[in-house]
């Protein structure tokens, strides 16, 4: 197995948008209201990417095996105001076909070594609180929940996000 990391550019949204609506609609089974994941189409995210990428807004790379990309991360400046010299992880997904292959991992790592690099001595992520898999990933990883939490609304069921951060020194 050939695993590769590399910048994403505008020709990987697409790849990038399906990735995201493969991986909502697995992750988040049992959390986002089912109707939503079964709505959700492939290209929802391309405007999104599109706008980062060509702008310089985040960083994005892709996870490859054998040339195919299976996976994708995406980094940058904070987008919190109370929290304005850290670094964000905006996401991390890998198709489910390769869960399990330590590819997250290696793409994480990969950019969490990025944010050291560009000068942030701290960084976070917002994950699900009821995703647990996902939550033990991070925690695995040494990101520790701040108890910070984020409320949103999707078709009528809250949803919540909890705070990882990790500190770099």
């Amino acid at each position: 197995m050939n695993i590769k990391i590399r910048h994403a550019t505008v020709q990987d949204v697409s790849i990038i948008s399906q990735i995201h609506a493969e991986c909502w609609k697995t992750a988040y089974r049992g959390i986002i209201p089912q109707k939503y994941l079964d709505e959700l189409k492939v290209d929802f995210w391309i405007p999104t990417f599109t706008n980062w990428i060509e702008n310089r807004i985040f960083s994005v790379y892709l996870i490859c095996v054998d040339e195919i990309p299976v996976g994708c991360t995406a980094y940058g400046k904070s987008r919190d105001d109370k929290l304005p010299d850290w670094g964000e992880v905006i996401s991390v997904y890998i198709r489910s076909d390769y869960w399990g292959k330590g590819l997250a991992k290696k793409l994480l790592e990969y950019v969490l070594l990025c944010m050291r690099q560009d000068g942030y001595r701290n960084c976070y992520l917002w994950v699900l609180k009821e995703n647990l898999r996902a939550r033990h990933f991070y925690e695995k990883i040494r990101f520790e929940w701040n108890q910070d939490e984020l409320f949103s609304d999707i078709m009528g069921k809250q949803i919540v996000d909890v705070r990882y951060v990790l500190k770099f020194e």
